[in-house]
């Protein structure tokens, strides 16, 4: 089997050859690694060996972008959703905060929503060699866009969005439903580049470590609707849609089950999550896609065996697993130790 047949087999309830691997890096990671072997002429999903292709393309609001300050420990910026941010430098890697905001209550909303207009513009000018390549290399291609709850309190702020989630549920479920019909829009315009999707990945983060940014009782009253339009669109074409959510969910899944989401992403294992409880409680209705615990890969040896073993293992049964850290992998992690993670991965990821 390629990549696009262990995915399209898993997230269809099958069981494939293997479990699917798919994983990511913070840059601060490769620059370890590369000073520690890691060929920096090569990309280093195509490396390791991923084995999905994501492509996706403009959702903003089509502000222009423009630098207010700079140094060589900060920018601050106005992105093109209108906001101002203020990205720190950590290492090798970026830290956002968000200082102010274009859209401040329901009137400046209204004057800037016409911005959400699909044009086709938003979709990329050089998709269809990335796809011929992918296609080529026999990878699962997927539709990646942000869902409405993440997009939106960047675009506003995430206390007001919340406040306004209780004493505003009409001015953001508008901007929910805009957000929804664009990113539609968008998949259509990439169908007609000539892309045909495997899947679709939808993130939205809707967790802190220890509880959801909102009660289950919110989410179903106004986020999930959103949600389930974008599912049923995707569904329409015959193609699975994965969410991908930090924090603790636990309480919002089945929601997201009745959403229409096959596959839930990354698990993080620091905010309690574990792929075995979930496979006892949601049997094969739910994809897990993720929860190897980048803690474990920063330890000894028998701290990663341990985890490959254990998660790797329990998560395959049966099918309905795919292999990924429960968030991107830091640069704690050397590549040492990761090179042997993915041969523990070999060692556990195949079906006799």
């Amino acid at each position: 089997m390629d990549g696009r047949e262990r995915f399209c087999t898993v997230l269809d309830g099958g069981v494939p050859d293997r479990v699917p691997f798919q994983d990511t890096y913070w840059q601060s990671t490769l620059t370890r690694w590369q000073r520690e072997g890691l060929p920096n002429n090569i990309d280093p999903q195509v490396y390791f060996g991923c084995e999905m292709a994501r492509l996706g393309g403009d959702y903003s609001l089509r502000f222009s972008e423009r630098t207010l300050e700079e140094s060589e420990r900060y920018r601050l910026y106005v992105d093109s959703d209108g906001a101002t941010r203020k990205v720190i430098r950590i290492g090798d890697d970026w830290t956002p905060h968000w200082v102010e905001f274009s859209i401040v209550d329901r009137s400046a909303w209204e004057r800037e929503r016409e911005r959400m207009a699909f044009v086709p513009e938003r979709v990329p000018g050089n998709v269809e060699q990335i796809y011929e390549k992918a296609r080529a290399q026999g990878l699962f291609v997927t539709f990646q866009v942000h869902a409405c709850f993440h997009p939106t309190w960047h675009r506003i702020g995430l206390e007001r969005m919340l406040i306004a989630l209780i004493e505003e549920p009409e001015w953001i479920a508008d901007m929910f439903a805009a957000h929804t019909q664009l990113i539609i829009d968008l998949y259509e315009g990439f169908k007609a580049r000539g892309v045909q999707f495997d899947g679709a990945w939808l993130s939205d983060d809707l967790g802190y470590r220890a509880a959801p940014l909102i009660s289950p009782q919110m989410y179903q009253k106004q986020v999930q609707p959103y949600h389930r339009r974008a599912c049923e669109h995707f569904a329409a074409d015959g193609i699975k849609t994965i969410l991908h959510s930090d924090g603790d969910v636990r309480s919002l899944i089945p929601h997201f089950l009745d959403a229409g989401f096959s596959a839930l992403h990354p698990l993080e294992a620091k905010a309690g999550l574990n792929v075995d409880d979930l496979k006892r409680e949601y049997g094969n209705r739910l994809v897990c896609f993720g929860n190897i615990d980048v803690r474990s890969l920063a330890g000894t040896r028998a701290d990663i065996e341990a985890e490959i073993a254990a998660k790797v293992g329990r998560g395959k049964e049966g099918g309905g697993y795919i292999f990924h850290s429960d968030h991107s992998v830091p640069s704690d992690v050397s590549l040492e130790n990761y090179r042997y993670a993915l041969e523990l991965f070999e060692r556990y990821g195949y079906y006799n």
